[in-house]
């Protein structure tokens, strides 16, 4: 093969993108991975994930200081917020990972390509993919056995509403604000919405959030959904549910929000320094040469694949949130690493039951497997068992005692059907029983399972022993 030809070409280098071409390097495979970016890691890494991580942990820090401190007797005289060190160092988080991709994508000889990449040809046993650089270098042409699109997905715009990351802004914008706003409006209850009003309500902005459904975070547990709720609203967060924005126009003093109710009626005014389109994600796949090579893509733009992501074309491969699904970073790798590993002949699985969604709100709400509301809907028999922080040695020595851990389980086998926590670290507690369900594990087994004294994790196992109405501690 000549330097322009590979085994694998991946179109993208986020998550999934730069996992699956480190997989299929270590495999043995001559890999290249393409990036416009300028710096690999996607959505994710660059303007989702991580940097929102970083704000949400400065952030929590500044309102334990300024508001719970003193119950621990540590008093905090002249505390200031200093947003410019605060974004500088969301900066260096993001640009510390981002090279060390790129170190890892070197380590394993992985060809990093970037610019713009395209598929312009396809023909029997190879695929010819374009990568056009950005400002005025020359396109060059590749070949490949294999292509993977892995180029994510993008902020889903609002009819109405012209986003201008700076009054009217994107998640992008978000993260990147000079100064905290006095009033800020945000337009959905998912994950983004609520990661990022948390962040800049602990930080002195009055945060209203409008949904169009009437609840927060679909399609969490409604259990979860409605103690959530609760608990953001006595951390000072508004909610407007069943609403919809019509219109939003930035001025030089604010913007004005025009929402009226989801089923239709008299519309209200609201007025906010900033608003936050978050609504979702839209997969990207604008100029990627998908009608060249006769790929076929669902109504909504997702590209179709089957169970081993191959598309209709033979050879050419989707993974992540252009696929749809649940659009996870920890996904879009798995998806990545299947790929790779199906291509040298292993037979690998993903068990999307197991994998967990988590929201990095203050407390932390997670979930894996099914919710009551589907096990209903599906008429399957199950047996429910929940245990509350407040009961939690732990948490009541952190004063962190929001919440609590469901379980879900099989009423004749006991098999783990789903867990449902909000809590303190819940992303990291529901990974035991998200490792139980890829074994098949019952909820006996978490239950027998001796968990360290005083552990927050105690409660995972309190709510498996509570499955089967014993449990110890409530």
């Amino acid at each position: 093969m000549s330097d322009f030809s590979y085994d694998v070409i991946v179109i993208g280098g986020g998550p999934g993108g730069y996992v699956c071409a480190i997989r299929a390097a270590q495999l043995g495979l001559k890999t290249a991975c393409i990036e416009s970016r300028g710096s690999l890691g996607g959505t994710c890494l660059n303007l989702g994930c991580i940097p929102s991580k970083a704000l949400l942990q400065s952030s929590h820090l500044y309102e334990e200081a300024n508001h719970h401190f003193a119950g621990h007797g540590i008093k905090v005289d002249g505390l200031k917020l200093d947003l410019k060190t605060m974004m500088g160092r969301k900066n260096d988080v993001v640009t510390q990972l981002t090279q060390g991709i790129e170190f890892l994508l070197k380590k394993n000889k992985i060809d990093y390509l970037k610019g713009f990449g395209s598929i312009s040809r396809t023909v029997t046993g190879a695929h010819e993919v374009t990568v056009k650089p950005g400002g005025k270098g020359k396109a060059q042409k590749y070949t490949a056995k294999n292509v993977v699109i892995a180029t994510g997905s993008e902020v889903t715009p609002l009819p109405g509403v012209e986003i201008d990351e700076k009054k009217i802004v994107s998640s992008t914008g978000a993260l990147d604000l000079a100064k905290v706003p006095k009033s800020m409006v945000i337009i959905g209850a998912g994950v983004i919405g609520l990661e990022m009003g948390s962040v800049w309500r602990r930080l002195g902005a009055e945060v209203t959030v409008v949904e169009y459904l009437d609840c927060i975070l679909p399609p969490m547990d409604a259990e979860v959904r409605k103690q959530m709720q609760r608990i953001l609203e006595k951390q000072g967060l508004q909610f407007k549910l069943g609403a919809k924005v019509t219109e939003a126009k930035a001025s030089k003093t604010g913007v004005s929000v025009k929402v009226e109710s989801a089923a239709g009626g008299k519309a209200e005014t609201l007025k906010a320094d900033v608003v936050l389109v978050a609504i979702g994600r839209r997969p990207y796949i604008e100029n990627l040469g998908l009608d060249n090579a006769g790929v076929k893509v669902t109504d909504r733009g997702f590209v179709e694949v089957d169970d081993h992501f191959q598309t209709n074309v033979e050879g050419i491969f989707a993974i992540g949130d252009v696929i749809g699904g649940m659009m996870l970073a920890h996904k879009a790798e798995d998806e990545g690493v299947v790929v790779a590993e199906s291509l040298t002949g292993l037979t690998p699985h993903i068990n999307y039951d197991a994998i967990a969604s988590v929201v990095y709100t203050w407390p932390e709400v997670a979930g894996v497997g099914k919710t009551e509301e589907q096990l209903k809907d599906a008429g399957i028999k199950y047996k429910s068992g929940k245990f509350p922080f407040t009961a939690n040695s732990r948490a009541r020595s952190n004063g962190e005692s929001d919440g609590f851990v469901k379980i879900l389980a099989d009423a004749e086998s006991d098999e783990l059907l789903g867990c449902h926590i909000i809590g303190p670290a819940a992303g990291d507690l529901i990974m035991e029983v998200s490792v139980g369900m890829e074994f098949a594990a019952s909820a006996e087994d978490i239950a027998r399972t001796c968990h360290a004294h005083p552990q927050l994790g105690e409660a995972v196992k309190e709510a498996a022993l509570a499955v089967d109405k014993r449990p110890i501690h409530m």
